[in-house]
């Protein structure tokens, strides 16, 4: 093509579906815009778009222009990530990407390692989704999961594993009781999370323990289970070491080997061999437990 220009234009216009808004994502003038699509138009000998009162509604042949115009800004962002990383000192900007559940710990480490490295400025995305390393989203993502992430093209390292045991706040225990063990657990009520088919250890443990209808609190946020448990809704598996010191809940059951949660150091493999991905890859393995 020999204007990408114009094609970078129409692919913004039908990402948007207005000129107004394909101008300000460009940061060109309408106009601009709408010389680009005329003369992209008259180039290629077709009508890329149906214009109407609402804007601007692909045809075939501009549908098949956005899928490779899609395809190509992705192409670019995986491409700015990678340069973004290739610096050869510690410093710039590091983007890591957690579990909520995890992130107060390792905010606690990620501190502890700006210290060391103060160029450096953090940004600790906290999210259940799964970040696309390979696109320059973020350069090192923890991941708890019971198999190791298999994506292509990533690095992936044992990291540490969270101890979880079963808990209850201090009036759950005071109205319904405390269990004296796993078999004892007949007529009390739990949350758990939202996910019916969760491979965690723990919550495989708990769907063969107790029926369905006594886990009477679901919730796919971690912190919200943690909450729930707090205020008495049931009792509820944590991480043993964030929570073990609150006076307001009690250790029912202590942790076991078959509740244990496996986290992964994931880091894509054009930026693994950077210095400061390097760096915080080895601080978090020597520091996180």
């Amino acid at each position: 093509m020999e204007n990408w220009d114009e094609v970078r234009t129409a692919y913004h216009v039908a990402r948007a579906g207005t000129v107004s808004g394909a101008a300000e994502a460009l940061g060109v003038h309408h106009a601009t815009v709408i010389r680009h699509i005329d003369a992209l138009e008259a180039r290629l000998g077709v009508k890329l778009f149906q214009r109407h009162a609402r804007g601007y509604t692909p045809t075939e042949a501009g549908e098949d222009l956005l899928r490779v115009g899609r395809a190509t800004d992705d192409q670019f962002s995986q491409l700015a990530g990678r340069i973004k990383g290739r610096g050869s000192d510690v410093s710039g900007e590091l983007v890591v990407t957690a579990l909520p559940g995890v992130t107060p710990r390792l905010a606690v480490v990620l501190s502890a390692f700006q210290e060391v490295h103060p160029g450096v400025i953090i940004r600790l995305l906290a999210s259940d989704r799964v970040f696309r390393l390979e696109y320059g989203e973020a350069h090192v993502a923890i991941r708890a999961r019971m198999d190791a992430p298999e994506e292509p093209d990533n690095v992936v390292q044992r990291l540490a594993t969270t101890e979880m045991a079963l808990f209850g706040s201090r009036t759950y225990c005071a109205r319904y009781g405390q269990p004296k063990d796993g078999k004892d657990l007949e007529g009390h009520r739990f949350v758990s999370t939202e996910n019916s088919a969760s491979r965690a250890p723990y919550a495989v443990w708990l769907r063969e323990q107790v029926p369905p209808e006594a886990i009477v609190f679901r919730t796919d946020d971690f912190r919200a289970q943690e909450q729930a448990v707090l205020a008495g809704a049931g009792l509820g598996f944590l991480p043993a070491e964030d929570v073990r010191d609150n006076p307001d809940l009690i250790e029912v059951l202590p942790p076991r080997d078959k509740w244990r949660g496996p986290l992964w150091l994931v880091t894509h493999m054009d930026l693994h061999r950077t210095a400061k991905v390097q760096a915080l890859v080895q601080f978090l393995k020597e520091h996180v437990r």
